[in-house]
């Protein structure tokens, strides 16, 4: 046996666990991704509420809200963008509520629905553990080039179902949260605090989902860069 042989016969070839990806696309990349879905369907139609509100009307700040998203959602259908699950949800929820407050007149009933809503959407995302893909599953193409590969490795499921249950809790939270302030606060009250914390949670559970993948993404190989070192590690 030659020299190159016995080397062939004690240092076999490494194995992959999982097929070599081209690489992904960067963390920017990412976070931009979800900074413009969540500006697009949230931050910005809430904006726009509560300045119709405080300048002219509640009738005004819901059609001026209920236009921007149709006018987004249009655009995305016109430039033939991929399509925004969390768009389309802002655009059924907010028609829905609109519908009801014209045709009721009642501004208690309005902000009554965000609650009703938060705790359907809760109920629905944990509902779906129990299905074949978790909610997040089924929307985290939007923000990351989701193969089958990557979908089936197992570390990619828990993901899925660790993100699942924590956008579950925030919006059990918030329905709650949305329901203790309508009894505690006056009208002008609720407005100004539903329009901090409403953006504010979903800011908050964007940033939590941005930790909680990247450290799966890294050691996943998913991301550029090398793995994140254990909590506590110093340079």
């Amino acid at each position: 046996m030659n020299a190159a042989s016995a080397l062939d016969t004690t240092c076999p070839a490494p194995t992959r666990a999982h097929p070599v990806l081209p690489p992904g696309p960067q963390l920017a990349t990412v976070v931009r991704r979800i900074a413009k879905t969540l500006s697009v369907a949230t931050l910005i139609p809430t904006a726009l509420f509560y300045v119709g509100l405080v300048t002219v009307n509640l009738w005004v700040a819901l059609s001026v809200a209920l236009a921007w998203c149709y006018t987004a959602a249009a655009w995305r259908i016109r430039t033939k963008q991929q399509s925004s699950t969390l768009l389309w949800l802002t655009v059924a929820g907010l028609t829905g509520k609109t519908i009801i407050a014209f045709a009721t007149g009642s501004t208690l009933i309005y902000f009554l629905q965000p609650a009703l809503a938060d705790t359907v959407v809760a109920s629905a995302f944990l509902l779906s553990l129990f299905t074949a893909r978790p909610a997040v599953a089924r929307i985290a193409a939007e923000f990351y080039p989701m193969t089958s590969d990557i979908a089936s490795r197992p570390d990619i499921q828990k993901l899925f179902v660790r993100l699942t249950v924590l956008w579950a809790a925030i919006c059990a939270t918030r329905a709650g949260v949305t329901l203790w302030l309508l009894h505690t606060l006056s009208t002008t009250g609720f407005i100004t605090a539903k329009t901090v914390y409403g953006p504010g949670t979903a800011v908050l559970g964007a940033t939590l989902t941005i930790a909680l993948a990247v450290r799966v993404a890294r050691r996943e190989g998913l991301l550029p860069g090398a793995s994140l070192a254990p909590i506590g590690a110093t340079a």
